[in-house]
Order: C-alpha cells, then sequence, then structure tokens
C-alpha cells in the first residue's frame, strides 16, 4: 500500500476542487491511499502554524503534493506559514527521497502562476524530495478539444476560473478537473515505480 497526501490551502474552493480531482486520480490505482489535509487559519496560532496529525501523516506518507491558490504571484500566507514550520522536518530530512508535485489556481490565465509552482518545487527540492511535472501535453496541441492542460504547464499543474463576486460555489473548468485527475495518476503511479526500483535494488 502506498499513500499520497495532497496538502493545500484553499481561500474560495477553487483550489480544493483542483485537491478533490487530485485524490480522485490516484485511488484509481489499486494499493492506494490517498489523504486530504486540508491547511486553514485556524492552524496559526500566533503567527506560527501547527498541526500535529497533519504533520504526522505527511511524514508517514510516499508521496506529497503541494497547493495553493496563487496570490499576487506566489503562495497564500497560510500556506507559507504551513512550510516555514515544515523547516523542521527539513533539519532531519525526513521527507528525502519522497515523490513531490505542486498546483496551483487563479483567476487570470497567467497570474502568475509559474512563481507559485516555482516556488513549491524549490521547497520540494530543500527538502530532497522527487518533483514530478505535469506530464501531459496540451491537448490543443493536438487538435483536442477535452481542455487537458489547456495553460499549457509543465512544472506541474495550474488551474483557471474567472472571478466571480456573486458568492456562488467555486466550479472547476472541465479541461483543469481533467488535468488534475490525470495528475493525480501520475503521482501515484510514479510512487509505485520508485517503490518498485527500490526494492529491485
Amino acid at each position: 500500500m502506498s499513500t499520497v497526501a495532497i496538502v493545500y490551502f484553499s481561500g474560495t474552493g477553487h483550489t480544493h476542487l483542483m485537491a478533490q480531482a487530485i485524490a480522485e486520480g490516484a485511488g484509481k490505482l489499486v494499493g492506494t491511499e490517498v489523504e486530504l489535509l486540508q491547511i486553514t487559519g485556524e492552524q496559526i496560532v500566533n503567527g506560527r502554524w501547527q498541526d500535529a496529525t497533519i504533520m504526522e501523516k505527511l511524514n508517514r506518507a510516499d508521496a506529497i503534493v503541494f497547493g495553493s491558490p496563487t496570490y499576487m504571484g506566489g503562495v497564500a500566507a497560510q500556506f507559507k506559514a504551513f512550510l516555514d514550520a515544515a523547516s523542521q522536518v527539513w533539519f532531519t530530512q525526513q521527507w528525502k527521497d519522497k515523490i513531490a508535485g505542486g498546483f496551483t489556481h487563479s483567476s487570470s490565465l497567467s497570474g502568475d502562476k509559474q512563481g507559485t509552482l516555482l516556488y513549491l518545487a524549490i521547497n520540494a527540492a530543500q527538502h530532497s524530495m522527487i518533483w514530478v511535472g505535469a506530464g501531459d501535453f496540451p491537448s490543443h496541441y493536438l487538435g483536442k478539444t477535452d481542455g487537458l492542460n489547456r495553460l499549457g504547464s509543465f512544472l506541474g499543474i495550474m488551474g483557471q476560473s474567472p472571478m466571480d463576486m456573486s458568492g456562488s460555489d467555486a466550479t472547476l473548468d472541465p479541461g483543469d478537473r481533467l488535468t488534475a485527475e490525470n495528475y493525480g495518476q501520475r503521482i501515484g503511479t510514479t510512487v509505485k515505480r520508485w517503490s518498485n526500483q527500490l526494492v529491485a535494488i
């Protein structure tokens, strides 16, 4: 049994929908357990993020997928607080050689989302993790209309939804949902391949 942990912050619900879709994709693989771990503002006390249960689950996971909306070209403050707190496991390299990946969402087509993915990838590299990119060619290049990787991101995956000030429930573009599901499956498959190679050595 392999475990994929998806740890994320969601401000308006869109990043949460992406996290769910990634979980669905990873969960399609036999022998894969998926955990959704949501970062909230309530976990930040006196400016420091703390949640021992989430950290324990991340330490046990075979893969960690990081997700945050893109605010002002980077991760949300709540998620940054979590990443800063995770420096405690950096000192002992507890996440070394775990599979890692990342995702983000914003209301703009660009929104400087790549800045968020770069930050997440650098954080994973500092933890000595193995980063997994999107792995899907944009479908419109192939004349398809399913919207797979419609934003053309390869470092991680991106989602985009128009800004809605009406207060209605968050929705996810069908192409972004498909991209997230595929990414979850890719993460799960990578964990299994990585584990098999370790056994064979």
